[in-house]
């Protein structure tokens, strides 16, 4: 194995499960075989107290040999891999336990830096594309408006030149979306917030759509930027759609709160529901929609362990988001 993991000599698990499972098998009879032979020296009573000790100080050395050979290290990759998901380096482990077990953490830490590098593959390209599309597309923008400029100019050119710049503008809102979707999969909202601590953010982003908040106290394990643009897309979205209000709700546990998202818009047809978060899938198209909206919220809270999806309701459209 390369360096990832250390190397230092370690009994194959096949041999520590087997002798476990033969001292599990043993010990009794061996207990049995030392009272008969301890009894006739120094009683019965005796005997069964010195094997009971004996059994269990062995017991301990066994416990704490599968502890240290199994337990402690499955848990100290169960913690790499959390840490690797948490946005951190796949960085060496030191306790491997059987060399299985230390294989196993080779090949996860190998399977995180390849799934890092696509990640990092993936942003650094969508932002080199935008950086080199920049030029063209101002060039586009820049020649529509002289030539909208022009007097002379028939009906028809003017119609053609009005396309030309729709199409430019479409085309910055579709690489200014590909760059969300993109910052998106970096796991950079790290941390915990309320509903409380973004109100005024939220309230501020639709005048014309009322937003009411439950829950406002619930601790979310979401930094405050990352829920603002998770909620932010969700309020335009309503709001385009029709949407008057729109009710917020935080619901508390344990371990995994929930964030109920409804409004009372016209709802999503039941044809379009399997197809809300797939990037690019619109239906104002011709409104200038670029259908990343969701798709970008559900990249956002993916990188971050949460997930979001749409509830069946009698009217309007309700999201659940469950960190």
């Amino acid at each position: 194995m390369p360096g990832d993991v250390s190397r230092k000599w370690r009994p194959p698990l096949m041999l520590v499960l087997g002798g476990s499972l033969v001292a599990v098998l043993v010990m009794p009879m061996a207990g049995l075989v030392m009272v008969e032979m301890l009894a006739p020296v120094i009683g019965r009573w005796r005997a069964v107290l010195v094997v009971a000790v004996g059994a269990f100080f062995a017991t301990l050395i066994l416990g704490w040999l599968l502890w240290r050979l199994i337990l402690a290290p499955v848990r100290a990759l169960a913690a790499r891999a959390e840490d690797v998901r948490a946005g951190g380096p796949a960085t060496r482990l030191d306790r491997y336990g059987t060399p299985e077990i230390g294989e196993l953490g080779q090949v996860v830490l190998d399977m995180a830096r390849v799934l890092q590098a696509r990640e990092m593959a993936v942003r650094s390209y969508a932002d080199h594309v935008s950086h080199e599309l920049k030029t063209p597309l101002s060039a586009i923008r820049g020649a529509a408006e002289l030539l909208s400029a022009e007097e002379t100019l028939s009906d028809d050119a003017r119609r053609l030149v009005v396309t030309i710049s729709d199409a430019e503008a479409r085309a910055e809102r579709l690489l200014a979306a590909a760059r969300q979707i993109a910052a998106a999969r970096d796991p950079a909202h790290h941390g915990t917030t309320t509903l409380a601590g973004i109100a005024p953010h939220l309230s501020s982003t639709i005048a014309s759509l009322h937003i009411e908040i439950e829950g406002d106290n619930v601790l979310l394990p979401l930094d405050g930027d990352g829920l603002s643009i998770v909620l932010t897309h969700l309020i335009e979205n309503a709001a385009t759609a029709g949407a008057t209000s729109m009710r917020i709700s935080a619901i508390p546990g344990d371990d995994s709160p929930a964030l109920v998202v409804g409004d009372n818009g016209p709802g999503i047809s039941p044809g379009n529901r399997d197809r809300v978060f797939d990037p690019f899938f619109t239906t104002r198209r011709d409104e200038g929609g670029t259908g990343m909206g969701l798709a970008i919220v559900q990249t956002l809270l993916l990188a971050h362990g949460a997930r979001i999806a749409l509830e069946p309701t009698p009217e309007g459209t309700t999201f659940r988001i469950q960190f």
